[in-house]
């Protein structure tokens, strides 16, 4: 059946089309760089958790805890305690920890860190980031380093 009357001729459609998908094309190729430069979130400076949920934990042992939106784990050393981020530092992928091996896996690239974190078997160049953990009366403070 043959329209007497159509809204746009095939050649505007066909130039919207086109315009839709080198605009797509733009914005998949731009959002990567915008983001870089202006990060979706801000680390915390500092993250307080109760005491009372780690102070039962044994020596060597990890649990984790959240660092803002990413992932952070508390290992207990001697009398006091670490924290580290658990963000590989090759791609920024969020590391597991598997107690049976006691190490730190990254799946995106499988990268190993052990339990100290320190970079021992595939592509992350740096050991995971540490965090400064203290006791403040009923608190477990996690902070960043240079924080006060």
């Amino acid at each position: 059946m043959k329209l007497d009357h159509s809204l746009f001729k095939r050649r505007e459609f066909l130039n919207w089309l086109l315009g839709g998908w080198t605009a797509a094309l733009f914005g998949s190729l731009i959002s990567p760089i915008v983001r870089f430069v202006f990060p979706p979130y801000q680390e915390p400076d500092k993250v307080t958790l109760p005491l009372k949920d780690y102070e039962s934990m044994e020596a060597g042992s990890i649990k984790s805890f959240a660092w803002g939106v990413k992932p952070g784990f508390i290992k207990r050393e001697g009398g006091g305690f670490v924290a580290i981020v658990g963000v590989c530092t090759h791609l920024d992928c969020n590391v597991a920890w598997l107690p049976n091996d006691r190490k730190f896996y990254c799946a995106c690239h499988a990268g190993w860190y052990d339990a100290e974190g320190k970079n021992v078997a595939g592509p992350p160049p740096r050991p995971l980031r540490r965090l400064r953990a203290e006791v403040e009366g009923e608190t477990l403070v996690v902070k960043r380093e240079g924080v006060a």
